[in-house]
């Protein structure tokens, strides 16, 4: 009987898997251009719905849009399995690096099958709105006892993967998941992936301190997902023009995320 490393095992040695996974890299890179493209246009006074919902709504409006949601959620979900296999494989001596590692690609991979749900959903006719469904969540957390502490941690978690990103992009972190050429194109794609984590990383980072506003101040509509999280930006000191830079810088993750398709070390 196959444990779960053999099943691991299989997967990583099948090229037209790895193929499919690597595919899930320019999915993700065409869900970051779009949303991109979106909090840009909210930047210069357009309209749109800058999260993963918004992307569902916009490419299901194409002529071919259940199918190419459907590749959509096909792509992800291997990728998804893909960083599960990783985990699953990890080679390090130390237990608590393993594990560490298993866990951090275990929260990879569930948030490409979050994204996965979300493109079927899409492509079966339906329809869910992110910014409804953080701000019930917030609800329902602010509701059991303990809850606004929960809903504190909450924020402050996802904020910390903000940092994280943020500081993978100081660091050259990426670098490491990479198999980088020589020459002037290792330049460009290491600008790409500085530029486009650190814009990331603002992103998820105001998201999460919105579940720490909605806990602080017992408002759960505070909580509302990424495109609340871009909008809120504009009330800053010169705010426009400072999400136009993070939709821009969005929209470069993107693109990094598809040369990535290319060179990640599968």
């Amino acid at each position: 009987m196959e444990t779960p490393k053999d099943v691991a095992r299989t997967a990583q040695r099948s090229d037209g898997f790895r193929r499919t996974a690597r595919a899930g890299f320019v999915v993700v890179g065409l869900v970051h251009i779009i949303i991109g493209v979106i909090a840009v246009s909210i930047a210069t006074g357009g309209g749109g719905d800058a999260d993963q919902d918004g992307v569902m709504k916009v490419i299901r409006s194409t002529p071919i849009g259940g199918l190419l949601l459907g590749g959509v959620a096909a792509a992800l979900i291997a990728l998804a399995i893909w960083e599960v296999a990783g985990g699953l494989l990890s080679a390090s001596r130390d237990d608590a690096k393993r594990w560490g590692r298993r866990l951090k690609m275990m929260g990879i991979a569930a948030a490409y099958l979050v994204i996965a749900g979300l493109a079927l959903v899409f492509a079966f006719g339906g329809s869910i709105e992110s910014e409804k469904t953080m701000q019930t969540l917030s609800t329902l957390v602010l509701a059991v006892p303990g809850g606004t502490v929960l809903l504190i941690v909450l924020g402050l978690s996802v904020a910390g993967v903000g940092v994280g990103f943020f500081v993978i992009g100081i660091t050259r972190g990426f670098e490491k998941t990479m198999d980088m050429p020589d020459g002037p194109s290792h330049v460009w794609i290491v600008s790409l992936g500085i530029v486009g984590y650190l814009a990331k990383g603002i992103a998820i980072a105001v998201t999460g301190a919105l579940f720490v506003v909605a806990a602080w101040t017992q408002d759960p509509d505070k909580a509302a997902g990424l495109d609340a999280a871009l909008r809120s930006i504009t009330a800053l000191p010169l705010g426009e023009p400072l999400l136009w830079l993070v939709g821009v810088g969005l929209a470069i993750y993107g693109v990094f995320s598809i040369v990535r398709a290319r060179f990640a070390r599968m």
